[in-house]
């Protein structure tokens, strides 16, 4: 791949035994590229990715793999509360909510793909390894959002994805915020299973809701409330199965 090197002083070493397991997927949420490359590598902003990939398909290395970036920030994931210690970082020029939302054009897709190939190949990544930042960190983030591909990926071999005869259970039932019930403490579980590190409660409390939000943003995005209807308890609990 040709790779373009714009080197961030912002990194430190991965101080963990364990080995790299994770890729999180960003976006900018910045006006333009430059922005965006200008805070990655500003060493008074302390954040970082190790690539970021333009709309044009174009790559472009700020921090290597060998290096603990900075951008996952107080995050969790399947128990690594260090997730920058287990991860690569890829962000992806995308304006986000803030400036305008829009697509992920397709060549900057194809990039991502070959990326991940290489970064899975290197690495010995499980596909259950690639997530979002808004998975990883529910309650603060909502990248890489409801219009990322995430289907595209998982048919490419980065994520999961649910099976081609996954249908909503008849008698899953509809979850709320405020609930107190034995079915949100199976929701719990099922969502600690996939790796958003639920506190099995039986309460449907902020945290539940958040990480319901971001499971719906990732797998369910046609509607994201944040309430477990059937559609989303059963892919929940399909996707957990999986993991």
């Amino acid at each position: 791949m040709l790779i373009a090197e714009r080197p961030s002083p912002n990194f430190d070493e991965r101080r963990c035994r364990k080995p790299v397991d994770l890729v999180v997927l960003h976006y900018t949420g910045m006006r333009s590229a430059e922005d965006a490359l200008r805070r990655l590598t500003d060493p008074e902003a302390k954040v970082s990715a190790h690539y970021v990939i333009d709309e044009d398909g174009s790559l472009i290395r700020l921090v290597s793999e060998e290096a603990r970036a900075w951008h996952a920030g107080m995050a969790f994931w399947r128990g690594v509360r260090d997730v920058n210690a287990r991860s690569i970082g890829i962000e992806l020029v995308n304006p986000g909510h803030e400036f305008g939302y829009r697509p992920f054009p397709d060549a900057q897709i194809a990039t991502l793909v070959e990326l991940l190939a290489g970064i899975k190949a290197r690495h010995n990544i499980p596909s259950a390894g690639f997530v979002g930042h808004s998975d990883v960190a529910p309650q603060r983030k909502e990248d890489p959002g409801e219009l990322f591909p995430w289907a595209r990926l998982a048919k490419a071999g980065f994520g999961l994805w649910p099976s081609a005869d996954f249908r909503a259970s008849p008698h899953a039932p509809e979850l709320r915020p405020g609930m107190n019930s034995g079915a949100v403490l199976d929701l719990q579980v099922a969502l600690d299973r996939i790796g958003y590190g639920i506190e099995g409660s039986g309460m449907f409390d902020p945290m539940t809701e958040s990480a319901v939000r971001a499971f719906q943003r990732h797998w369910r995005p046609a509607r994201i409330d944040g309430i477990a209807d059937p559609e989303t308890t059963s892919l929940i609990h399909h996707i957990a199965q999986r993991a």
